[in-house]
C-alpha cells in the first residue's frame, strides 16, 4: 500500500476503487481503513473474510451503501495496510475493533460482519452492546458452530485447485459450480480487479494462517450466549455455503432474539457477492428501518 493519510473523520463521495488509503494509530498499531459516503447518520463499520485486505471489500456492495450511508471498510491488525502482528483469537480482533471505532470517536455503529468479520461482529456485538446500534452477520456463524472448525480442510484442496486452474481459490470458494455461481463469481472477481492504484497489499502467508488458527480456535470454543444481542440483526448467506455451513446461519437466526434471516438460493459464502444489488437494497431498508 502506498503511503496512508492520517484519518480525519470525514467520509467522501469518491466510490470505493478511488477511495483515500486512510490510517489511524490504536495503542501505537497503525490500523488502515476507507471511508466514503454521506458524514451524517449512523456510520457503517465493515469487518471482512480470512485473509481480506481493503480490496477484497465488493465495490459493488460498499458503493451501493455509500449512496446513502457513510462506510468505513477496515483492515485487520497485521493484515495488509495495517501494522502489528495478526491475532490468533477473534476476541482480540474484535476487542481491537471496538478501539478502532473509539478512536475513529463514533459513539453508536452499525457493523456489517463476512465470515471471519461475522464472527468478530458478533463478539463486537456481545462485548461492547451499547456502541452496535444494528447488525449484519453474511456468510458467517456462531462460536462452536458446526463444521466451521474443518474450514481448513475444506479450503486448501479448492486453494490448490485454483492455482492449478489459474483462477482466484475464491471462484471455487465463494460460489456454487453452477452456471449461475460461476457467471456470479466471474463478476465479482472482475470487481475486485477495479481498483488499479494505491491498492492494498496482500496478506503474508504467516498472518494468513495465524488468522486461520482464529477460525479453527472460534469453531472449537463453547457456544456464546447470543440471546444477550439485543440489537436488530440481519442473517444473509447463500443455501450452499461450504466454508462456513449455511446451517450455522439459521441456527444464529434461532439464537438471536431480534434477527431476520435472508437465504440466497443456488448461492454459496459469497451469496451477498452474487446477489449484491439485491443484498444493498435489504441492508439499506435493514438499516433505514
Amino acid at each position: 500500500m502506498n503511503p496512508t493519510k492520517t484519518h480525519n473523520h470525514t467520509g467522501s463521495h469518491a466510490s470505493f476503487i478511488n477511495a483515500a488509503n486512510q490510517s489511524i494509530t490504536v495503542n501505537g498499531i497503525p490500523f488502515a481503513y476507507r471511508d466514503i459516503g454521506p458524514t451524517t447518520g449512523v456510520p457503517l463499520i465493515l469487518f471482512n473474510h480470512w485473509g481480506a485486505v481493503l480490496d477484497n471489500f465488493d465495490p459493488g456492495i460498499i458503493d451501493g451503501l455509500a449512496q446513502t450511508r457513510r462506510v468505513i471498510a477496515t483492515d485487520y491488525r497485521g493484515i495488509g495496510g495495517s501494522g502489528g502482528t495478526a491475532p490468533m483469537t477473534v476476541g482480540e480482533m474484535a476487542d481491537d475493533a471496538i478501539q478502532l471505532i473509539q478512536a475513529l470517536g463514533f459513539e453508536t455503529v452499525d457493523v456489517l460482519g463476512f465470515s471471519l468479520g461475522g464472527f468478530v461482529a458478533q463478539d463486537i456485538a456481545l462485548k461492547a452492546p451499547d456502541l452496535v446500534r444494528r447488525l449484519i452477520l453474511t456468510g458467517t456463524g456462531p462460536a462452536g458452530g458446526t463444521g466451521i472448525e474443518k474450514v481448513g480442510s475444506v479450503t486448501w484442496p479448492l486453494m490448490i485447485k485454483g492455482l492449478l486452474t489459474l483462477r482466484d481459490p475464491k471462484f471455487y470458494l465463494f460460489f456454487t459450480s453452477t452456471p449461475n455461481g460461476r457467471r456470479a463469481a466471474s463478476q465479482y472477481l472482475r470487481r475486485l480487479k477495479e481498483r488499479r492504484k494505491n491498492r492494498d497489499k496482500g496478506p503474508t502467508p504467516i498472518a494468513f494462517l495465524r488468522q486461520l488458527k482464529a477460525i479453527t480456535a472460534w469453531g472449537q470454543q463453547a457456544p456464546q450466549d447470543l440471546k444477550r444481542l439485543q440489537m436488530p440483526t440481519l442473517i444473509v448467506n447463500g443455501d450452499n455455503d461450504i466454508m462456513v455451513p449455511s446451517v450455522n446461519s439459521i441456527a444464529l437466526a434461532n439464537r438471536i432474539p431480534n434477527a431476520h434471516l435472508e437465504i440466497y438460493e443456488d448461492a454459496g459464502h459469497g451469496g451477498i457477492f452474487q446477489h449484491y444489488a439485491e443484498f444493498v437494497t435489504k441492508a439499506l431498508a435493514f438499516l433505514d428501518a
